[in-house]
């Protein structure tokens, strides 16, 4: 890995340094866009054939119900570990609910927002080179919080055209209502646009590669009238380290993201004096010969640096503070969603959160004293805007109130 000063470093360069490995949209959505075409067109025959051309599966069967599947059979430590995942996701989702606030702006002008759930959500569960039974549990478990009643969860099949026992274990605990068995482009298409057995949703939510992106983005700006939670990019974390710091610790929490694969990016910040960084590289290339997925990670490193500076970061997705708070537990089970903003969109986007999977509704109510006291204004208002049938709305109503108050002779 590199190494940078910050002090020594233009602003040009800084901001060199802080664009991200470059990923050339123009090309991919070239290539995606025929798919969620053709997906559009052709609905679950397309939606197989892209299944047996990219993961080389045959499926006979593209959705799953899920109330209709049996109990998947997992090892008593594993199935523990994903029940207390559940316990601190739900706990911690289920504490965003907020009140229902009554205000009353004026006297007889009353306001309030009513939250109400999204009816139907798709969320997108990776497969590829590592499944990803934890990104069914950070995605479910809020959906099944705000009450969504069609949850279709998308997530490669198997060789066999099985769904990954760990995943389905997490889907039927957190009340996913359907399981489409494809990855990719392909997968975000048929839920997009829905297809004759896969239901249409109207969010799409989930990490991907580089054509699943694409493809939601593609989506949220066409006919299918969906909205995705976020774009995003590859896999990144920045850790910062101290002259408290152990090297050992720090090299795992870079190699944690850098090994989901060669366009990740990691970056170490050094903070302050006395920090070890011979320690920290050496470390870091002793444990990546030792990772099964080392090749990815190593891939990875090759872009990814190390800077030395004293400002401090004013854009995450999420923060693990202390030595003793690797990034793996918010990966898992300590409670917060893993599914972050990333390639520089957390300076305006947040992760997903219980109210990703809401929308809100605002509503007002008026009683005669409150119209009488604010209509005027509002004519006003109109009349300057030039908009003569708002004004008459509340002129008419206000006439209204006064014919009724006006004594019969």
């Amino acid at each position: 890995m590199k190494s940078y000063h910050l002090s020594e470093l233009s602003q040009a360069e800084v901001n060199s340094l802080k664009a991200r490995p470059r990923i050339d949209f123009s090309s991919i959505f070239d290539m995606v866009r025929p798919i969620v075409d053709d997906v559009r067109s052709r609905g679950d025959a397309a939606v197989k054939d892209y299944t047996a051309r990219f993961d080389k599966v045959d499926l006979d069967k593209l959705i799953e119900n899920v109330a209709e599947l049996p109990d998947p059979e997992l090892d008593s430590g594993v199935k523990e570990a994903f029940d207390v995942a559940y316990d601190n996701i739900f706990a911690f989702h289920a504490a965003q609910k907020s009140a229902e606030n009554n205000v009353e702006n004026m006297k007889g002008v009353k306001c309030k927002r009513v939250a109400r759930s999204i009816a139907s959500v798709g969320l997108y569960v990776p497969g590829g080179t590592a499944v990803l039974p934890s990104t069914a549990l950070m995605l479910s478990i809020p959906a099944q919080i705000a009450g969504c009643k069609t949850v279709v969860l998308a997530t490669p099949p198997g060789q066999d055209g099985s769904i990954c026992k760990e995943v389905l274990y997490c889907a039927k605990k957190a009340g996913v209502t359907n399981i489409l068995k494809a990855g990719g482009a392909q997968a975000i298409a048929a839920m997009a646009w829905g297809t004759k057995s896969c239901p249409k949703v109207e969010k799409i939510f989930g990490p991907g590669n580089q054509y699943v992106t694409a493809a939601k983005m593609i989506l949220q700006n066409s006919e299918a009238m969906i909205s995705i939670d976020m774009p995003a990019g590859p896999s990144e974390v920045l850790v910062i380290a101290d002259k408290h710091a152990n090297p050992v610790h720090i090299a795992a929490d870079l190699l944690s993201q850098a090994e989901h694969g060669p366009d990740s990016q990691v970056v170490l910040v050094i903070a302050g004096d006395g920090v070890d960084l011979r320690a920290i590289e050496e470390e870091i290339s002793k444990q990546c010969q030792s990772l099964p997925r080392g090749e990815f990670a190593s891939k990875a490193l090759s872009h990814s640096f190390t800077v030395f500076a004293r400002d401090m970061v004013e854009n995450a997705g999420s923060v693990f503070l202390g030595p003793w708070t690797p990034e793996s537990v918010g990966d898992y089970a300590s409670g917060t969603n893993h599914v972050l903003p990333t390639y520089g969109y957390a300076r305006m986007y947040g992760g997903v959160s219980l109210d990703s999977f809401m929308k809100y509704m605002t509503v007002q109510s008026l009683t005669e004293e409150g119209l009488r006291k604010l209509g005027p204004y509002v004519e006003a208002m109109a009349e300057v805007e030039g908009l003569e049938a708002h004004k008459r709305a509340v002129t008419l109503r206000l006439q209204d109130i006064e014919a009724r108050q006006v004594p019969m002779v």
